[in-house]
């Protein structure tokens, strides 16, 4: 009977010791197991690829250096190919596989997953900027380190009233991402005694020669693009074949190498709206990402802004790894959120401004700086841009 009790004594601790570590309380050489969707294949690829490149890049350099008070952070990724339903798939996969985080991409998947992942207690951070996903009681474990799609709409929107232009449109993607600045750009240029004009720009559209028409009928001097670097490039080359004297002010996803590049001429004197500053613009922070491209044989100016807007989108969520294990507190979901929204002001040096949550705002940034298309290159035209109400 004593060797019974001794028995079952040691399968209860057995027990214990598992269950510790299925909830993420465990340390040692246990991982921290991080999800991630890419788009690699579908229809933002050409953005979505250096992305997941930045985010992949940044655990390897992080796990070379010994990872979170010596744990390795495991990322587990897959390809959705821009399919919210393929996007949903995984993931439910990487949470029954005990992920604690989770690294998205598109508004269309991070807004469909947004009360799932608030059930299942995951911080998300993704490349959407959607505003909804910054507010909490909307959003409670999605977090934003980009500024808000509707809060650049309205500095775009602020720099065209301050050289005088009444009379603005917007074209956008066709999809929940594209729409989501367009009511607060319109609304905020009727305030102000302007006018608005939306027009969605369908996927695979080659031509806006029609749109163009209307555009220049309606005397339109600032024309927003909510769009990536495609299908702007495009857009831009119609205006200028159209000859419209017409100030173009791209928003983040066509503020990049990639617009430059496709739109060529046109894109002369093109302006853009980032929350991100580009490779080789100087800032401190780019330092550690710049030299581990480099004694990799890469350039950081040949795999541009989106590689950066990854990397540090990951290093965000690792300083919140690192506050939860600095507290001795268990590696879960519920205290990995308290840890984003108790840390202190993370700063960024300089690649945005400096970045900080709290419980009532999962927004950390709210500024832009403003860009201009010279020689090909875009040139930073301003410091950080707050919006005025």
């Amino acid at each position: 009977m004593k060797s019974f009790r001794v028995l079952l004594v040691i399968l209860l601790v057995l027990v214990g010791v598992v269950a510790l570590t299925a909830c993420g309380g465990g340390s040692g050489d246990e991982t921290i197991k991080v999800g991630a969707i890419f788009d690699l294949t579908g229809a933002t690829s050409d953005v979505g690829t250096p992305y997941s490149e930045g985010v992949t890049d940044f655990v390897k350099w992080y796990n070379d250096k010994g990872g979170v008070d010596g744990r390795q952070i495991e990322l587990i990724s897959a390809d959705y190919a821009y399919k919210v339903d393929q996007a949903e798939q995984l993931y439910s996969q990487y949470v029954s596989e005990g992920v604690v985080a989770f690294m998205g991409w598109g508004t269309g998947d991070t807004e469909a997953l947004r009360s799932r992942i608030a059930a299942d207690e995951i911080p998300f951070m993704s490349a959407s900027y959607s505003d909804v996903l910054g507010n909490p009681s909307e959003a409670p474990y999605n977090f934003m380190i980009g500024t808000g799609y509707g809060a650049q709409a309205v500095i775009a929107v602020q720099a065209g009233l301050d050289a005088g232009a009444t009379k603005f449109a917007i074209f956008h993607h066709d999809s929940p991402f594209g729409q989501s600045p367009v009511d607060m750009a319109k609304n905020y240029a009727v305030a102000h005694g302007a006018t608005m004009d939306v027009f969605p720009m369908p996927g695979g559209a080659t031509d806006f020669t029609a749109e163009l028409t209307q555009v220049q009928e309606a005397g339109i001097e600032y024309l927003l693009i909510q769009n990536v670097s495609s299908p702007a490039a495009t857009l831009v080359r119609n205006i200028a074949d159209f000859g419209l004297d017409v100030q173009v002010v791209c928003l983040n996803w066509c503020t990049d190498e990639l617009f430059a590049s496709l739109a060529g001429d046109a894109g002369e004197g093109v302006m853009g709206a980032s929350p991100y500053a580009f490779p080789g613009s100087g800032a401190a922070g780019l330092t550690e990402m710049e030299a581990y491209v480099t004694s990799n044989g890469g350039k950081l100016e040949d795999k541009g802004i989106r590689y950066v807007a990854g990397w540090l989108t990951m290093e965000v969520m690792t300083a919140g790894l690192e506050k939860v294990v600095a507290d001795k507190d268990d590696v879960t979901g519920a205290n990995l959120r308290a840890a984003l929204e108790t840390m202190d002001v993370f700063d960024t040096g300089g690649i945005t401004q400096p970045l900080k949550f709290s419980a009532s705002d999962h927004a950390a940034n709210k500024a832009v700086q403003l860009f201009k298309i010279d020689g090909g290159r875009w040139t930073k035209t301003s410091d950080y841009l707050l919006p005025i109400p």
